[in-house]
């Protein structure tokens, strides 16, 4: 431990990952012999038990409402189903689930829009959440240099970046 670099870098993390792959964990979720899980119980997880109850039930709906809007009466009647719903409604509820599918999303771009702040606030360039970039002095070599932390770019730099080469044109031109 004492050849490790005095600075956090990624390769030192990196060779730290690889000397811990070969210690085990105390507790292996992969471990199929004792056949309890991270919470105890025994058996499927009720995420998985809701997903196949839910799957089923789904396409046993949709075979029931197939069956009911395609056959006619008289099939229906011989099976021995007499009350069921006007056959209008196998038009208008899919239609109805595709009008209200597409109003809440048309509903939630135009809140979206409205929660934007227009392209000339300065909230687009700075809110509550910027950083400034922090300068790092390491004594370090180039090999050893950390990465820097999260931080905004400054509109300054932005400009100077993208319109650098425009005003040399400019000055040049006139």
């Amino acid at each position: 431990m004492a050849d490790l670099p005095p600075v956090n870098s990624p390769r030192r993390v990196l060779s730290l990952s690889r000397k811990r792959r070969d210690t085990g964990s105390f507790l292996d979720v992969e471990d199929k012999t004792s056949g309890i899980g991270l919470s105890g119980q025994r058996g499927p997880k009720p995420a998985e038990v809701y997903g196949f109850v839910g799957s089923i039930t789904t396409v046993v709906a949709t075979v029931i409402f197939f069956i009911w809007a395609y056959f006619p009466d008289q099939w229906l009647h011989l099976i021995g189903i007499f009350y069921y719903p006007s056959r209008y409604w196998a038009i208008a509820l899919p239609t109805y689930c595709m009008v209200i599918i597409v109003l809440t999303l048309a509903f939630y771009i135009g809140l979206n829009f409205m929660a934007t702040p227009p392209p000339t606030s300065f909230n687009v360039i700075y809110d509550e959440h910027s950083r400034e970039p922090e300068m790092l002095t390491t004594l370090a070599g180039e090999d050893d240099r950390p990465i820097e932390p999260i931080s905004d770019i400054g509109i300054h730099q932005i400009n100077e970046f993208m319109f650098k080469d425009s005003k040399r044109q400019r000055i040049t031109l006139t």
